[in-house]
């Protein structure tokens, strides 16, 4: 039995810059992938918060939502996530509110609690100098629900009637229990955090307690996965994403690098190391190693939603890759299957 034909299948993008292109160019080619992906009968297409980043344009999820949005008719779109720590609750409301009012049904709040950033960044973004912690997370979201919700002081027009389906994002075992104990569907970045994947997921559901939202735990894994024509030709697109990984770790992150400089790029025998490890989490390869490999991950962890992220350097690569991964889901004979009884 295939599980991967079985579930919804959706995107996470994060908008991105090459050494041959421009923002500009990703935001176009952003909005050209939803496009795609919509006519392939993804799900959903979530855009990614990360500052500070010269090889990310998804810096403002909410403005990339409304423009994906008012390019798409059938996508839900929404934020993968929105890091609450980073921006007041009243603003985050509005700004949901006014996307959900403007295209009803079709939006999604990811929320998490991580800054997304560097430390000098996040205090760049909270204009403040105290220590940053994400302990006062909880009451965040409380203070998020409340404007949505009416049960705040302050009207956050327009949040209160036009609230979007809430999601917690995790790497880890925190958001996996907060989401769990409110009752909300729970999406987990295995794409890098792996070794988290199965432990989290287990405690979301064990924690889990029946809300006016879900009546049963529902979880979605996001993978990193690059599809291509041949096993050789999918290693060979992939290693921008690998190397782009390896300078993160060295905290000099640049924009994504072509395939041939990455291929040309001076490894030491620690980066290597590094970059196998990175791999070995990650799903590179033709559509039957793909498959294979999305099948094992899929029965692994039991998710109920599949969202997938492609990091190439050419966008020819990246919508090849992704209808190659439609084909092997099925997604033309998906209609049906994606309906779920909640708005999830």
């Amino acid at each position: 039995m295939s599980r991967l034909r079985d579930i919804p299948l959706s995107v996470l993008d994060l908008a991105p810059v090459t050494t041959a292109t421009d923002a500009r160019t990703a935001l176009a080619d952003t909005r050209e992938l939803a496009q795609h992906v919509e006519r392939l009968g993804y799900r959903r297409f979530w855009l990614a918060e990360h500052h500070n980043m010269p090889g990310i344009a998804s810096s403002s999820p909410a403005i990339l939502i409304g423009h994906v949005a008012a390019a798409t008719t059938t996508l839900r779109v929404g934020s993968g996530g929105v890091m609450l720590p980073n921006h007041p609750p009243l603003v985050v409301a509005e700004q949901f509110g006014t996307l959900t009012a403007l295209h009803p049904d079709r939006i999604d709040l990811g929320i998490g609690r991580a800054p997304g950033t560097d430390q000098r960044t996040a205090r760049a973004l909270r204009r403040t100098e105290g220590p940053l912690s994400v302990d006062d997370f909880p009451q965040q979201l409380s203070e998020l629900m409340g404007y949505f919700d009416g049960t705040e002081p302050l009207a956050a027009v327009p949040a209160q009637g036009n609230k979007p389906p809430v999601w917690l994002l995790g790497s880890s075992g925190y958001s996996a229990q907060v989401a769990g104990l409110l009752g909300l569907p729970f999406a987990f970045a295995h794409h890098f955090s792996a070794e988290n994947t199965i432990p989290a997921l287990r405690l979301y559901r064990e924690r889990f307690q029946p809300s006016a939202v879900l009546t049963e735990p529902y979880a979605m894994v996001c993978a990193s996965a690059i599809v291509a024509d041949t096993d050789e030709h999918a290693r060979w697109i992939a290693a921008p994403q690998a190397l782009a990984f390896l300078k993160l770790r060295q905290n000099r992150p640049g924009p994504l690098a072509t395939p041939q400089e990455a291929d040309e790029y001076p490894y030491t025998e620690f980066d290597r190391l590094i970059i196998r490890e990175r791999l070995a989490s990650q799903v590179v390869g033709s559509p039957d190693t793909a498959r294979d490999q999305l099948e094992q991950l899929l029965a692994d962890t039991l998710a109920d939603e599949l969202m997938v992220t492609t990091m190439v350097a050419d966008q020819a690569d990246r919508l090849h890759s992704y209808a190659l991964l439609a084909q092997l889901a099925d997604l033309s004979h998906s209609s049906e299957r994606v309906k779920t009884e909640v708005e999830v």
